[in-house]
């Protein structure tokens, strides 16, 4: 407690003096500097999104607005007005000048993080202590910003640093990867009297391109610990396929209410997974064929007052690998999972505040034919997530954010499946509470250190009331996190 007592005054020494130095600040770097609108235009807090984020990113990161040229290639917004869709969300968005300089819509972020957890793990082979680590993880480098009018992305390259032990295979050695890309063309029009924003997406993670903060990809914590321990279980839309798939979808967002989606996701070639620096192995398998993907959401508004109720889902034919530490082969049979999610999302804007209330819930089917036979799971089984989550982000610059959030994973036992797990125990059951207290200094105003630079610095404690499968000392993986996340 002495070492997290010194931790605790280093980030508080840090966020004063940051605190000190307050004037004007814009929002997520290479897009504020393209639309010319604070940070809180688009974020309740980052990278939780406002309605005029989540139109932001629906009209393919394209608006501009700001002190330089929006694209290289274009002059074609200026001579048209800021979509009306646009203006009503956020009237300052103005038409382009075209006589402004281009920059490269370049940004870069970096968490340092301190991890303490409640008992002390093995560190053999990391260069870890068994507690108390400091360690800075991940650090990005971004594009994020117009190509031309019409197609705009968000591309993400990450190092991340190594974890407790020794690589788990000959191919999880690689510190820097491709991460969360979503690149996107857009237009907007009206079917009948009804406005629309249409598009196509390409990407490499189910649900990263989604709009709202209650998919996986974007969920809450939006910064976790590295090292930490986690639950083993979790349905296959939860990440499983980050960087290891690519897809294209086409959405539609009718009225600024109904937002409809459907796309496909291939697995991407073994080889170019491992040039592009994602462990080819840390996935289940290969896909067979295409796995389809879904997203239908409503989000009708009142004032200030915005709700939404979706469903999303996705269904994974995987050919599982034969044995992921030495070999590259998969099975010719696949296990098939029918992963369909429901979630809803209130937000409120009162005056300096925003209230956000989300939920979502995930029910997965397998009906596992190759590891049954091969591995001696049962053939059918079910995994369940539930997640409930309220913050209240207050202030406009000198902004705290409280978040509390519970989790829950639940399903079938299976003594083969779940054997490799810390407790050894054949549940996936495992249930808690996550709490967060963050300042971010810019909301309205710009940095001084420089106009698009911003932080957010977080406490965060997560307690285990249950750990794959069992109470009994599920305690010893609640964990304390301090961290420190810059962009610029």
């Amino acid at each position: 407690m002495h070492v997290l007592g010194r931790a605790i005054l280093a980030v508080s020494v840090v966020g004063l003096a940051i605190l000190a130095a307050t004037p004007r600040a814009q929002a997520i770097p290479s897009f504020a500097r393209q639309t010319g609108q604070p940070c809180g235009a688009c974020h309740t807090d980052f990278p939780g999104l406002t309605p005029f984020g989540r139109s932001f990113k629906l009209g393919g990161y394209t608006l501009g607005g700001g002190k330089y040229r929006t694209t290289l290639f274009s002059d074609e917004y200026s001579k048209k007005p800021v979509p009306n869709y646009l203006v009503t969300k956020a009237p300052s968005a103005t038409a382009e000048d075209t006589s402004k300089i281009w920059f490269p819509p370049i940004s870069a972020m970096e968490v340092v993080g301190f991890t303490h957890t409640q008992a002390p793990f093995d560190p053999t082979g990391s260069g870890y202590k068994p507690n108390d680590n400091w360690v800075v993880d991940p650090v990005s480098i971004f594009w994020g910003g117009a190509f031309t009018d019409h197609i705009g992305a968000f591309i993400q390259g990450t190092y991340v640093a190594p974890g407790f032990g020794a690589p788990s295979d000959a191919w999880a050695s690689k510190r820097a990867t491709w991460d969360n890309t979503d690149i996107r063309y857009s237009n907007s029009g009206t079917i009948g009297d009804v406005p629309v924003i249409y598009g196509i997406t390409a990407n490499n993670n189910p649900s990263v391109q989604d709009p709202w903060n209650t998919t996986p990809a974007w969920g809450f914590p939006y910064v976790a610990s590295t090292l930490a321990p986690g639950p083993a279980a979790a349905t296959i839309i939860d990440g499983a396929w980050a960087a290891h798939v690519g897809g294209v979808g086409a959405y539609a967002y009718l009225n600024n209410q109904l937002y409809v989606e459907l796309a496909g996701y291939q697995t991407v070639g073994f080889n170019a997974q491992n040039r592009l620096g994602t462990d080819p192995v840390g996935a289940p398998g290969m896909l067979q064929g295409t796995a389809p993907y879904w997203r239908v959401a409503w989000e009708p508004n009142s004032g200030n007052h915005y709700w939404m109720f979706g469903t999303f889902g996705m269904i994974s034919h995987i050919r599982p690998w034969i044995d992921p530490t030495t070999t590259t082969s998969t099975f010719s049979t696949t296990d098939n999972y029918t992963d369909i999610g429901f979630d809803t999302q209130y937000q409120y804007k009162g005056d300096h505040y925003w209230l956000t209330l989300a939920a979502s819930y995930i029910t997965e089917n397998q009906r596992l034919n190759s590891s049954s036979v091969n591995f001696g799971t049962n053939l059918t089984n079910k995994l369940n997530s539930l997640k409930a989550k309220a913050s209240l982000a207050y202030g406009d610059d000198n902004k705290v954010i409280l978040t509390g959030q519970y989790f829950s994973t639940t399903g079938s036992s299976d003594a083969n499946l779940y054997a490799g797990t810390s407790t050894g125990l054949p549940s996936p059951n495992s249930d808690g509470y996550i709490a967060e207290i963050a300042y971010i200094p810019f909301g309205t105003s710009a940095s001084p250190i420089w106009p698009w630079w911003n932080a957010r610095i977080g406490l965060q404690y997560t307690y285990y009331n249950k750990f794959d499968g069992t109470t009994m000392n599920a305690h010893a993986n609640n964990t304390t996190f301090i961290y420190l996340w810059f962009a610029q």
